[in-house]
């Protein structure tokens, strides 16, 4: 995706890469974002929290996890970040594991992706991922609705100020 690129700056108040998601104008819903700060300052990662359900919690969590990032080291069937995320917003504490996972072919613009699909023990959570060409992990987590192709025509990079400190 030659269009992501890694920002770099001496003091990092957001992400030093670019974030990859819907934008919040396309989204009938309420939206949350949240960094995952490292002790040094930097960002270790991004996620924002696509809310569709009036309060109740949300349908869909978007991770942007960049290589290094702890939340991307995980177990023999230990769910993604943005999976764990989106159990705990829902207040759902049964223990869920990915079962197995299957890559399939999609294209975005004008790049094809190879997205993991994972299975998990949850049956209502869809659970994609894709590497991006500039390293960011992109995990895509939803709540009771089916992950279609649709959905990768709508992520685009967000602007950066979205991210920043204030």
């Amino acid at each position: 995706m030659s269009f992501l690129r890694r920002r770099s700056a001496a003091n990092p108040a957001g992400p030093d890469f670019d974030v990859l998601a819907m934008d919040p104008g396309d989204w009938p819903g309420d939206l949350g974002a949240g960094l995952l700060p490292a002790p040094d300052g930097s960002c270790q990662g991004v996620f924002l929290r696509y809310d569709l359900f009036g309060g109740r919690g949300p349908a869909m969590i978007i991770g942007n996890l960049p290589e290094g990032s702890p939340a991307r080291e995980l177990g023999e069937g230990e769910v993604p970040f943005e999976v764990a995320q989106l159990l705990l917003a829902l207040g759902n504490d049964e223990p869920v594991e990915v079962l197995e996972s299957e890559d399939v072919p999609v294209m975005h613009e004008d790049n094809l992706l190879i997205v993991r699909r994972l299975k998990c023990s949850e049956s209502r959570i869809s659970c994609t991922q894709f590497d991006r060409s500039d390293g960011v992990l992109v995990t895509i987590a939803s709540w009771d609705r089916p992950i279609t192709d649709d959905l990768y025509q709508l992520l685009k990079p967000l602007p950066a100020e979205m991210f920043q400190a204030g």
